[in-house]
């Protein structure tokens, strides 16, 4: 008697592995929208930062969008400045830190001991420091003005990304390929960008992005309390500090800029995450 044809088995299919992220979306969205705000106020504003002839304290309307603030300026122009600010300081902040974080983590982790040794104490001191306290510092020193900020809220963050870098590539330098790497007769610097980079970055991009948030609430901090970018750069700090005294009389001049920053950070917070889940495969859940 002959065996019966075995039954068709469905084999369940594989979804793809680059699925969409809901906060890569959102993300892209929140953060693209401000971008695109910054962009476009380098070119065109619908009134000059310094114009004080629209009438004080006015509420939004068809020719002042957002309304005036207690000076006569255009609000909706001052925001579209700040906005460009702010993407300004974080971009130069973040890319200091990066610069000089990594620079510092791998020298530390491909150093003897006693060199690791120093770094790593120095990195905790200077972790331990408070990033606001630190920015604070080195604006009295300079003097207020957007490169200062840049400058201090970089260096104060690059601490961060320094031990990060190190303990990451420490882990990655004593993986099996890295030995069978120099065992071929790789030298340090090409182990360290053949090998070890490609593993480091991932793991950066988060806590980059992270200090681009907190790029922007450490300027914003720093001009609510008079030392970020003099006038007539608009800040959305010093914005704040502005619209407190009238604050029931013109809401929006203290709303506005308030939301705007709030939305920054969380849409460059969403666009890591969404960005970090398709970068590092291990982050990816393959259903």
């Amino acid at each position: 008697m002959s065996a019966a044809p075995a039954a068709d088995v469905a084999l369940p299919r594989r979804t793809p592995r680059r699925r969409r992220s809901l906060n890569l979306v959102l993300g892209s969205i929140l953060f693209g929208a401000i971008a695109v705000v910054a962009i476009v106020s380098v070119f065109w504003t619908p009134f000059a930062p310094e114009d004080t002839g629209g009438g004080r304290l006015l509420p939004p309307g068809g020719e002042h969008w957002a309304g005036t603030d207690r000076l006569g300026r255009d609000l909706f122009s001052q925001l579209m400045i700040g906005a460009r600010l702010a993407m300004l300081v974080g971009v130069g902040s973040v890319s200091i830190a990066a610069v000089v974080g990594i620079s510092v983590g791998l020298a530390a982790a491909v150093a003897g001991h006693a060199v690791d040794d120093a770094i790593s104490s120095l990195l905790d001191i200077a972790i331990a420091f408070p990033t606001l306290l630190l920015a604070m510092l080195i604006v009295a020193w300079r003097g207020a003005s957007v490169e200062s900020a840049i400058l201090a809220i970089g260096l104060a963050g690059s601490a961060v990304i320094a031990r990060l870098t190190r303990v990451t590539a420490v882990r990655v330098l004593g993986r099996d390929f890295v030995t069978a790497a120099r065992t071929s007769g790789a030298g340090t610097l090409g182990i360290v960008w053949r090998h070890v980079l490609p593993n480091v970055w991932p793991t950066l991009i988060v806590p980059l992005a992270l200090q681009f948030g907190g790029a922007v609430t450490a300027e914003a901090s720093l001009s609510y309390l008079g030392l970020g970018s003099p006038p007539p750069n608009a800040s959305w700090g010093r914005m704040l500090q502005e619209a407190q005294s009238t604050v029931t009389v013109a809401p929006t001049a203290a709303l506005l800029p308030g939301i705007l920053l709030v939305t920054t950070i969380i849409g460059i917070n969403l666009l890591a995450d969404g960005v970090r889940d398709v970068a590092d495969p291990a982050s990816r859940s393959i259903r």
